[in-house]
């Protein structure tokens, strides 16, 4: 190795390297602690001033991440700042930023460049960039290598540039980050080896490939995969439905098959930063290669329809009641987009909220884990969470199931509901609980 690299190299073997991640959400808050609990110096980045304070304070913003853990990263020496001058003390360079779709639903790298915009003018020789941000494959290489290169940083020389996929799983209780083996593929071996030697020490496996756009492939065929089959049993609900057949009780029936059946339970659609987004990215990247993606397009059609798919069913539910959906109450009963988490990223209940106002329904929510509807760029809703008493749970026309928490009562919600529509399969049908 070159000597930059060689001191690099170094400071990762004995362990006096200094990480900064960019991005403390969903999935760069929990690596930086990761990295503080096994003795790392840690400095976070994000432009969120209000995130920055509270973790200054040893204080959390997710739900599974406890004061606690936090106070504890911080008397480890954990910062968090919004000073990107502040790069230059950081020996790894961890991206952690969100790849939205813009309004054409087309990727939008404005987070990823943005920050590395801001990391560049106080980045020297010897450190090593690590792209964790899900992207379409050849981002690494050609949005971020050039970038390098015009400060005169040349990944394989006198930096490293790996790509390195994100695979948390929010409420998982079998699998946290130390957990998820991490796939990395480098711009050359030596990048390779340098990310290697960073991950090494807070994650339990590595799995090494042979170049970022492997690695970049890698994570949106996980994803693919998971919104393909979700959308093949989503379509095999509405034609059960139609059918007077229990999607559920197929589903379950098939999944004692001890080979060739893996089961995936339908629901109101698609949520959270990544399965709903990432097939998008590769669509986009593939019409490059004269490639028509269109088995991966129809999934994320049907999923994308499923909001459309229970609002129906809501407005037959209140239509065999003699109501119309205008002028009616509907509480939706969870925000999050899966139980037991507080992550409301692309969550289907909110844009069932949105449909069902614009159709002049009056419309409130319950989340145990969401107390106050959170700040999103395409939704503004100035709620708070309804308690579910029997009064309120009877003040309302029609409820709507869209994430089921454990912590709901369920038998006081049939007891005390005009009508539930349940889109998770939660429920018994019964003369108020209507499957959608």
């Amino acid at each position: 190795m070159q000597a930059p690299l060689q001191t690099l190299h170094d400071r990762l073997q004995d362990k006096t390297f200094a990480v900064g991640i960019f991005g403390l959400g969903y999935v760069g808050l929990p690596l930086a602690l990761r990295f503080s609990e096994v003795g790392v110096k840690v400095l976070g980045f994000d432009i969120d001033t209000a995130k920055v304070d509270k973790l200054n304070a040893g204080q959390s913003y997710i739900e599974r991440l406890t004061p606690d853990l936090i106070r504890q990263a911080r008397e480890r020496g954990f910062e968090a700042t919004t000073d990107f001058a502040r790069t230059t003390e950081a020996d790894a360079l961890i991206i952690c930023v969100p790849t939205p779709l813009n309004h054409h639903r087309e990727p939008d790298l404005s987070f990823i460049v943005n920050t590395v915009e801001a990391m560049l003018p106080h980045m020297h020789e010897g450190q090593l960039v690590s792209l964790e941000s899900t992207t379409w494959p050849g981002t690494t290489e050609e949005v971020l290598a050039p970038r390098l290169r015009s400060r005169g940083l040349e990944p394989g020389r006198n930096c490293a540039l790996v790509f390195s996929p994100e695979r948390e799983d929010p409420g998982n209780p079998h699998y946290g980050t130390k957990d998820i083996p991490k796939v990395i593929g480098g711009m050359t071996p030596e990048c390779l080896a340098l990310g290697q030697a960073v991950y090494i020490h807070a994650i339990q496996t590595l799995v090494p490939v042979s170049s970022p756009k492997a690695a970049e492939m890698t994570k949106l065929l996980e994803n693919i995969h998971r919104s393909v089959n979700i959308g093949l049993v989503n379509e095999m609900k509405i034609v059960a439905d139609k059918m007077g057949i229990d999607i559920h009780e197929v589903i379950d029936a098939a999944a004692t098959k001890p080979f060739g059946f893996v089961p995936y339970k339908p629901g109101p659609g698609l949520g959270g930063h990544c399965i709903p987004i990432d097939p998008f990215y590769l669509t986009w990247k593939a019409r490059e290669y004269g490639v028509n993606t269109r088995f991966i397009e129809l999934a994320g059609e049907i999923n994308h329809h499923m909001p459309h798919w229970v609002v129906g069913k809501v407005a037959d539910a209140l239509n065999d009641r003699g109501k119309a959906v205008k002028g009616s109450r509907i509480l939706v009963l969870g925000l999050a987009y899966k139980k037991n988490i507080d992550d409301t990223r692309e969550s289907p209940a909110v844009e069932i909220m949105d449909l069902l106002q614009g159709k002049g329904a009056e419309v409130a929510y319950s989340d145990p884990h969401v107390p106050t509807f959170p700040r999103k760029r395409n939704y503004q809703f100035d709620l708070n969470s309804v308690p579910l008493t029997a009064d309120n749970i009877a003040g309302f026309d029609c409820l709507v199931l869209a994430t089921d928490h454990d912590a709901f009562d369920y038998a006081l919600l049939q007891r005390h509901a005009r009508v539930i529509v349940d889109t998770r399969g939660r429920l018994p049908v019964s003369d108020n609980t209507v499957a959608a």
